[in-house]
């Protein structure tokens, strides 16, 4: 679980984030939806300790993340899983390589050990016989799946989406969606995704967080979206298409 307290962060004086609570918990898919500028991309750098809040906590299961040490800090950084908006794969590595970084970074696991672990995690997404193909070889909708498959490698408690289905079709969307919810409840990972696809939300959404103009306003799950009685989630519904 993971869970924010008064989470407040102000850049030369004006506060993005104002007083943000919201809970996250283990096997479910979290969503943080919000208009652009909302202040929800600055929150989720929070949580992954790109940025430090001007205020508030952030604990990890119990531990406050903000309250840590250093080496306690890069222990539960290890324990996390990020996919980037455009999968972010180093243009220059194959697949293979790819998905290996992380192994080869945090772990001491030998050459043998980590192909293993690789080629577990692409099988696991749906991609096999593609471990020299190289990012500039392959489709949006794969290259996000390898981007699954390097957030797995180290076998996160903790997983950060950003905007899992930019750029991608329809149906290769919901092929995304499907293998993170999967992946979810598989290994109950506390998964977080930053999202504009209400029909994702709408169909995914175990626990989500509406975030307006800085501020947490509207908690709830799926079934109560369309019912929140929350005028501002209730105009950023109607104003997405999907």
């Amino acid at each position: 679980m993971i869970e924010l307290a008064n989470i407040t962060k102000s850049f030369e004086g004006r506060e993005v984030l104002q007083h943000v609570n919201a809970k996250f918990k283990k096997g479910e898919c979290s969503f943080v939806i919000g208009a652009s500028g909302s202040g929800k991309s600055v929150l989720m750098k929070c949580m992954v300790g790109l940025i430090v809040p001007t205020s508030g906590s952030i604990r990890f299961d119990e531990r406050d993340f903000l309250q840590l040490d250093y080496h306690e800090r890069k222990s539960v950084r290890q324990e996390i899983g990020m996919l980037f908006q455009g999968a972010a794969l180093f243009d220059s590595l194959s697949v293979e390589d790819n998905v290996a970084f992380p192994l080869r970074m945090f772990t001491q696991m030998t050459k043998a050990e980590i192909l293993d672990r690789v080629n577990f995690c692409l099988h696991r997404v749906k991609l096999e016989n593609v471990n020299q193909l190289f990012p500039s070889n392959i489709s949006g909708g794969m290259k996000k799946r390898v981007g699954i498959a390097r957030a797995i490698a180290l076998n996160p408690k903790y997983l950060f989406c950003d905007e899992p289905n930019s750029g991608l079709d329809p149906i290769t969307s919901r092929v995304i969606d499907e293998l993170i919810l999967e992946i979810t409840q598989e290994y109950e990972i506390t998964t977080i995704i930053n999202s504009h696809d209400i029909k994702s939300v709408f169909d995914k959404g175990d626990h989500i967080v509406f975030i307006d103009q800085g501020k947490s306003v509207w908690e709830g799950n799926k079934n109560e979206l369309g019912i929140s009685g929350n005028q501002a989630l209730e105009a950023f519904i109607k104003a997405s298409k999907f």
